[in-house]
């Protein structure tokens, strides 16, 4: 069996957990925070050489949020086991930000909104769209990923964006969606595609509140821009 480098391998005063008893979870690094749940680490490499290294590889933390199991796996290093314990953790990170764990969330403003999906967008890679669905006294009851890529009016079709809306029996819905390079300034294209849903919301009694682009930690809402 190939032996690994293990937490209780290093010198005590540079074991993770050690410090962190001694001096708190906020003295600790990132590398020193993902050694201690990954514990171990590989034949060649000790557990805080291999965590500095998949930050490094992933592009820090904003990086490391939207990586995924393929990526980890291709970290030389990384097996299922760990792969697996990254993912979980990741997606647990954005359980924390975000309305996935069944708790009523009631929309009252478009930064509402914005809490819900900041932490699960803001580092996307490619652009998402998402519909928030809401009842009648502004809860949300579902969410939805209609589309990847660019947006734009040939593939953001109305039918998409209102169907799982239509089968909730929602009252109306708030659509996001990202913009990759960060910047939340909308495009011409955006603006269409909002009056485009806007009125096909009209005709099927279900309100377009708002439209939300969601950039690095910033976002604009097209309803307190006054295009909705």
């Amino acid at each position: 069996m190939e032996e690994t480098f293990k937490i209780i391998d290093l010198p005590e005063n540079e074991r993770p957990r050690e410090r962190l008893f001694r001096y708190g979870v906020g003295a600790l690094s990132n590398s020193e925070l993902l050694a201690i749940i990954l514990r171990s680490g590989s034949k060649k490499e000790n557990i805080l050489n291999l965590s500095s290294r998949i930050i490094k590889k992933n592009g820090g933390l904003n990086g490391l949020l939207n990586s995924n199991l393929d990526d980890f796996m291709n970290v030389h290093g990384i097996g299922k086991a760990k792969a697996a314990q990254l993912v979980a953790l990741i997606e647990l990170s954005k359980r924390f930000k975000s309305y996935k764990d069944g708790d009523e969330y009631k929309i009252s403003s478009p930064k509402d909104a914005v809490e819900l999906v900041m932490e699960e967008m803001r580092s996307l890679k490619q652009e998402y769209l998402k519909v928030i669905m809401l009842n009648t006294k502004n809860m949300v009851i579902f969410i939805r990923d209609v589309s990847i890529g660019s947006l734009n009016s040939s593939i953001v079709h109305p039918r998409e964006v209102f169907c799982d809306a239509i089968k909730k029996s929602s009252a109306s819905i708030v659509i996001c969606h990202n913009h990759p390079s960060g910047d939340p300034t909308p495009s011409n294209e955006d603006i269409n595609i909002t009056y485009r849903l806007k009125e096909c919301g009209k005709l099927l009694g279900i309100d377009l509140l708002d439209h939300l682009i969601i950039g690095n930690g910033n976002y604009i809402s097209l309803k307190e821009k006054g295009i909705l």
